[in-house]
């Protein structure tokens, strides 16, 4: 990202990264990383492609891809893993609803950014391109983050097995 576009992507965001709700996210682990870093990654790509691609809602998607896992684990405490996944959209719409006016095509960029989980279809370009962005940074960050963590966990079982006396 050219300087010019990292300028104008961080003041395009700076109202929402300065939420202190917001930076709760900086505690709630997510694909090996914290969900701030999860939800950033995803607006960066975002921002980057409709700029490519001169896409005009290019701020409004762009707030709503880092709005979209605006959420805390403690939001949705009671609810097992599927649940979960499938009901977060809705906790992120609703806690972004909070702090920001939301036009139609971000309200459904936050509540459909998990389908086919969640059965929402999308209903507009701008949420399908999120969409498909959280599930590539989201695979990324898996393989990355998260697998290398348990490759590593695994491999100090091996060595501590190993050095045990017989």
């Amino acid at each position: 990202m050219s300087k010019q576009s990292s300028e104008n992507f961080y003041s395009l965001i700076k109202d929402i990264t300065d939420n202190k709700d917001f930076n709760r996210l900086n505690k709630e682990l997510h694909h090996g990383i914290t969900r701030y870093d999860h939800s950033m990654r995803v607006a960066k790509w975002t921002y980057q492609i409709c700029d490519k691609f001169n896409i005009k809602s290019i701020n409004e998607t762009t707030r709503a891809a880092l709005l979209h896992d605006f959420f805390v684990d403690a939001d949705l405490a009671d609810e097992n893993g599927a649940q979960r996944l499938k009901d977060h959209p809705s906790k992120a719409l609703e806690n972004s609803l909070k702090y920001y006016d939301l036009n139609n095509v971000q309200q459904d960029i936050i509540k459909s950014h998990m389908f086919p989980c969640n059965f929402i279809v999308p209903k507009y370009k701008e949420s399908w391109l999120v969409s498909g962005i959280d599930k590539v940074v989201g695979a990324y960050e898996m393989l990355r983050f998260k697998t290398s963590l348990y490759i590593g966990i695994y491999l100090l079982f091996l060595f501590e097995i190993i050095r045990l006396p017989r």
